[in-house]
């Protein structure tokens, strides 16, 4: 597929298509989702108990995003993403105490403690973070799908950033050299309207940000991120593109944050009246009208696995609570690799 599609020709219509997932895949998306959701409500409780620290910014509204991408890859595929990034290592598979340990900043969370809310990473799970730097994870990305193409590997790196972060001159560059070496990555935009309190409207004369790889060649597409079904089609129709050898692919993926951009953010750039009208599109309950439309689950198990979600959230609390933190001379590693020098130093 070498053809360019706009967002504006593009954008999957107002319903969505549930022809093609069975009940598997939706009770999956909700199990995800709820889990997602949940551990970021808590995580929000606790911020505001000061049981940690740092800037935190929570996922609530866009879980769709995750829970679609999840049932597109495959194992081996890589991810990477920017700082709001609690619900990217759930969905991955990266078990809720020890990423609820890392915000603690203790000795078992995901990076030892020493990332915090903004720097997770899952080695084992392909998750390369996790970055603070507004836009730093693009030319991350392509590298690191440039290594699995140098390698000849059949994997695709999904480079996932914010509204705000395609302002960045990064992008230009890593599309240039991206397009120009057919990387196997798949840049996705999730686009939440607000670059922290900056409307896209307002950032750039181009609104329609699945057009931004036109000059390259890059083909874009725009999707409804509100919905897994738009989702899962959209990536997984990307990655076919990619693994064909044909090159990277954009996603313009539009969703909204219920929350503001940071837990200290007083969000007056929006009106209650907006967010409330994006919370009728909720994800979570657009899947959960599915299932119960279907009959393929009842209201009680559904509210049996948001009970079991909950206490899984509570137990990872407790976990992390009390886990050690780390001893002061743990500050010294980690920061360089040693080298293994084939003679002895002084």
């Amino acid at each position: 597929m070498t053809t360019k599609t706009s967002s504006a020709k593009a954008t999957p219509s107002s319903k969505a298509d549930t022809s093609g997932f069975g009940k598997e895949t939706y009770l999956r998306w909700f199990s995800e989702m709820i889990l997602m959701r949940r551990f970021e409500e808590k995580t929000g409780q606790l911020y505001t108990m000061q049981k940690f620290g740092g800037f935190c910014h929570l996922y609530i509204g866009q879980e769709a995003i995750l829970a679609g991408m999840i049932t597109a890859i495959r194992k081996g595929d890589k991810v990477i993403t920017g700082y709001r990034d609690h619900a990217h290592p759930l969905v991955l598979g990266t078990p809720p105490k020890n990423v609820m340990a890392e915000l603690y900043g203790k000795t078992t969370g995901t990076s030892k403690g020493k990332g915090g809310s903004m720097h997770f990473f899952d080695k084992k799970r392909n998750l390369f973070g996790g970055h603070g730097i507004v836009g730093g994870q693009i030319g991350l990305g392509a590298g690191i799908a440039f290594a699995d193409k140098y390698r000849g590997e059949d994997h695709v790196t999904l480079c996932m950033m914010g509204d705000g972060a395609v302002r960045q001159g990064i992008l230009h560059e890593t599309f240039n050299m991206a397009m120009t070496w057919k990387l196997p990555v798949i840049f996705i935009i999730e686009n939440n309207n607000y670059a922290m309190g900056t409307s896209v409207l307002r950032t750039s004369n181009v609104h329609d940000l699945s057009t931004l790889g036109e000059s390259y060649d890059m083909p874009g597409l725009g999707v409804n991120g509100m919905r897994c079904e738009d989702v899962h089609n959209a990536i997984a129709m990307a990655c076919e593109h990619v693994r064909a050898g044909n090159g990277p692919y954009l996603l313009d993926i539009k969703t909204y944050r219920y929350k503001g951009h940071s837990m200290s953010d007083p969000q007056k750039y929006r009106t209650k009246e907006e967010v409330e009208g994006y919370k009728k599109q909720d994800p979570i309950e657009g899947v959960r009208a599915t299932l119960l439309e279907k009959k393929w689950a009842t209201e009680a198990e559904l509210d049996a696995m948001d009970a079991a979600v909950r206490k899984q959230v509570e137990e990872a609390v407790t976990f992390a609570e009390q886990s050690p933190s780390p001893a002061d001379e743990e500050l010294y590693n980690d920061v360089y690799r040693e080298p293994d020098y084939p003679y002895e130093r002084d």
